[in-house]
């Protein structure tokens, strides 16, 4: 039988804002999804780290602080660097559109602004699974 899919959840950098990314660690989980929530001011050698460590399909981050033009890149680069090409890294926060357009550019997943529906962000991580990785189970009902 597949595993289900394992998201590492992060809240990198200096924001201390963590009652949303709680909210959709909640409904990640009652999805079927794995969820490993690493906590507040998290580094991306500490977010790579801990999704290589747990084996990781899909690393979400919320930022909040407008670090998200820094983060991402960086993650997105140690992911390069250890090989991670088959994760997806996905996130959300306070992001201007022209912000998520370069960083979807760079090679990040969608990402969310405030307000998206939560089953919006688990339909785009299950279709990613289905597509990405096909022998993981990714949590949706049968």
């Amino acid at each position: 039988m597949p595993r289900a899919a394992r998201i590492v959840m992060a809240k990198p950098g200096l924001d201390g804002h963590d009652r949303g990314v709680k909210v959709l660690a909640r409904s990640f989980r009652d999805a079927g999804m794995e969820v490993i929530y690493l906590g507040l001011r998290q580094t991306p050698e500490m977010i790579v780290q801990a999704a290589l460590q747990e084996d990781a399909d899909v690393i979400a981050l919320s930022i909040l602080s407008g670090a998200h033009n820094t983060i991402f890149p960086e993650v997105l680069r140690l992911m390069k660097a250890a090989e991670m090409d088959d994760v997806l890294l996905t996130g959300g926060g306070i992001i201007p559109k022209k912000d998520m357009q370069s960083l979807i550019a760079q090679g990040t997943g969608e990402l969310f602004g405030p307000g998206t529906p939560v089953p919006e962000i688990i339909d785009y991580i299950n279709g990613w699974m289905a597509e990405h990785r096909p022998d993981a189970d990714s949590g949706a009902a049968p």
